[in-house]
């Protein structure tokens, strides 16, 4: 990626004078709402809110080159190094921010183990020495346990910032192979014409892609090099050996390019096919004044420079993004990010190419660049201009130093007008939806509300109504009541408030992001400590296999109960909850009535001086609470209340809810 000044568009063919590297989802349409749940209607008409998308890709770049971003520096500890990338991703969550792009091959270099090139001079300063650890796992990681999408940043053909091959390892490809590379403008790169060398970059990638969880494989913009003005690249001789078929060298060029989206497209959905594969071209395909299709612009054209077909990519299916940098201001007169992005928009259009559009947030406030980006608002203003074409899903921000340095307030002033919510990753391939994940528990502790749920999803959304369910049938169209996103099966919710009543549901995604219905909701009183367990809240309740199921009675509570013939052996039911402080609590049990069931059912109270047994009849005063007394509880996640056969009674003893309130 590269940082843009406006006499760079000014010519066609230009040398560009730096290496440094480089949503809002229109849901305009009214569209119907979410999946049913607890009474939720189908078929009803909503409109999403602007402002709050549902979907939407918010992203930023971590770049390694010259050590950008990260690590800061070369040669720091791996605990340093870790707590720096922890703190990029703290801040991307901070941001409500679902996903990273991080460059891990720089200059044909790795930062994992690779098999195919040395470990990255980035890391420790020396190229080929281990930093001590793994950064890919350990990056992958963090950002999952974060549940931001990882996408694995490659160049695929700089070798390095110097022409001098002598400063690489011994054993570095480019030593080993000297013929694949060609020197140019003060660097050096691997040779895109020579078909073993395609290869060989396409195994170096794909040596990452098989071995670790990455969510994408993301390219920038850097091909063939950037021109300048009066040099020829040095590739006449692999021309004339591999060019057979073309008239043209350009043309020929822009075929090797095409080659290596194809095949690396292929390559990824064959080995993972949840892997998104994305490329953040240069900004203008081509000029309208050279080829019809192109846009209103006037800058330097990168199907023409830098032999990158990107529109055809789009066109023909290769990508499953699209993430131009369009790095201009709105109104400027040679590239208007006003004009770019609605021609990306068309572009896109009817493919399955999705659109992020890459945001020049490296401009804002900085010394040197013009007028416009010296504003809080012409960042905002990109973003708010693309609420306005469905085709945009989201947006990649360079670099993150510039999300941390927050120059004018203007990355504040981004995030309070469009990423005030979380928002889910854009559905990369629709398909089966995962199913409705369990009702979650929802216990009120000393922090908060901490959730807990069962389900088959890759992650999981929590969503916050205020007040009892049911949620109406809109609750779902947007990100207004969207709590979080996480990849695991449990939540504390520390933005309760102490008082308030809420209900929560959660939905199952799958790794390609596919959202199931929603879970039947979960009311958790917004009185003092209250919370009830029923004998499916998985987790919370056991039992052996010799308690059997029914759902018989309408006095039930919930779905079914348990219940077990008596006998005198240590087989109890338990039910189990998280006490938010020691003391005093109410205990009540629900259960259905019947005549023949037991007459002296012991339920055990586990109090701070041991187990209290209360006995029970339960051939009356069913499909009620029943208190069974008030007891003194210790602090923490155990078993509070059980249920015994061991009793002198006949008939059965029943196992369903119940019910602990601070006293």
């Amino acid at each position: 990626m590269r940082r843009l000044t406006v006499s760079v568009l000014l010519a066609a063919v230009v040398a560009l004078v730096t290496s440094a590297l480089p949503a809002t989802a229109n849901p305009a349409q009214p569209r119907v709402g979410g999946g049913q749940s607890d009474g939720v209607t189908a078929a009803v008409v909503c409109t999403p809110n602007p402002a709050t998308p549902l979907r939407q890709l918010r992203a930023m770049w971590i770049a390694s080159v010259t050590n950008i971003d990260w690590p800061s520096a070369t040669g720091l500890s791996a605990a340093t190094q870790q707590a720096q990338f922890k703190s990029w991703l703290d801040l991307a969550v901070q941001h409500n921010m679902n996903a990273v792009v991080v460059q891990i091959r720089p200059t044909a270099d790795a930062f994992w183990p690779s098999t195919y090139e040395p470990w990255s001079r980035y890391l420790t300063g020396t190229q080929g020495v281990s930093p001590g650890y793994d950064p890919l796992a350990f990056m992958v990681s963090e950002a999952h346990a974060r549940n931001l999408e990882f996408h694995a940043w490659f160049n695929p053909y700089r070798v390095a910032l110097t022409t001098d091959l002598t400063t690489l390892t011994a054993t570095h490809p480019a030593r080993t192979h000297p013929d694949w590379t060609f020197a140019y403008d003060g660097r050096r790169y691997y040779n895109p014409g020579i078909p073993a060398v395609r290869t060989f970059v396409e195994d170096a990638m794909m040596d990452a892609v098989t071995k670790y969880d990455v969510d994408g494989v993301h390219w920038d913009d850097y091909f063939y090099p950037y021109p300048v003005s009066g040099v020829a690249i040095p590739d006449a001789a692999t021309y004339a050996q591999y060019g057979g078929g073309f008239a043209d060298v350009a043309d020929w060029r822009r075929n090797n390019v095409d080659l290596l989206v194809q095949e690396m497209s292929q390559r990824i959905h064959a080995a993972k096919p949840w892997v998104k594969f994305g490329i953040s071209p240069f900004g203008i395909w081509r000029n309208a004044s050279t080829d019809a299709l192109g846009s209103q612009t006037s800058g330097l054209q990168s199907y023409d420079a830098i032999y990158a077909d990107s529109r055809k990519w789009v066109k023909s299916g290769w990508l499953d993004y699209i993430a131009p940098q369009i790095y201009w201001h709105i109104g400027f007169t040679t590239a208007d990010y006003a004009v770019l992005m609605p021609w990306w928009a068309d572009v896109v259009a009817g493919t399955n190419t999705q659109l992020y559009i890459g945001q020049a947030t490296y401009r804002v406030g900085a010394s040197g660049q013009s007028a416009q980006w010296q504003t809080t608002t012409e960042l905002t203003n990109h973003l708010m201009l693309n609420r306005d074409y469905s085709e945009v899903d989201g947006d990649i921000h360079f670099s993150a130093n510039d999300i941390l340095a927050d120059r004018l307030g203007g990355v504040t002033r981004l995030t309070a007008d469009h990423y005030t919510r979380p928002a889910l990753p854009p559905l990369s391939v629709t398909g089966t939806p995962p199913a409705s994940p369990a009702t979650p528990t929802g216990t009120r502790v000393s922090t908060g509300v901490q959730l807990t749920w069962t389900g088959s999803g890759t992650s999981y959304a929590v969503y916050r109504i205020a007040g009892a369910g049911p949620a109406d049938a809109c609750a779902f169209t947007d990100a207004t009541n969207l709590l979080t996103t996480v990849r695991g099966t449990a939540y504390l919710d520390k933005s309760a408030v102490a008082g308030q009543t809420y209900t929560y549901y959660v939905t199952a995604l799958d790794r390609l992001q596919n959202q199931s219905a929603p879970s039947t909701g979960r009311t958790v009183s917004g009185g003092p400590f209250s919370v009830i367990v029923d004998n499916t809240d998985s987790g919370r309740f056991t039992a052996s296999a010799n308690w059997g199921s029914s759902a018989y009675s309408t006095q039930r509570y919930g779905a079914d109960y348990r219940f077990a013939n008596p006998q005198s052996v240590s087989d109890a039911a338990w039910w189990k909850a998280d006490i938010p402080a020691a003391g005093s609590y109410k205990i009540a049990v629900w259960y259905p009535a019947n005549s023949g069931y037991n007459s002296a059912t012991p339920f055990v109270v586990a109090t701070t001086t041991g187990n209290v047994t209360v006995s029970v009849d339960q051939r009356s005063t069913g499909g009620t609470w029943v208190n069974l007394g008030t007891f003194t509880l210790a602090a923490g996640d155990h078993n509070v209340v059980g249920v015994s056969r061991w009793t002198t009674g006949t008939g059965y003893v029943i196992a369903d809810a119940v019910r602990i309130t601070a006293a």
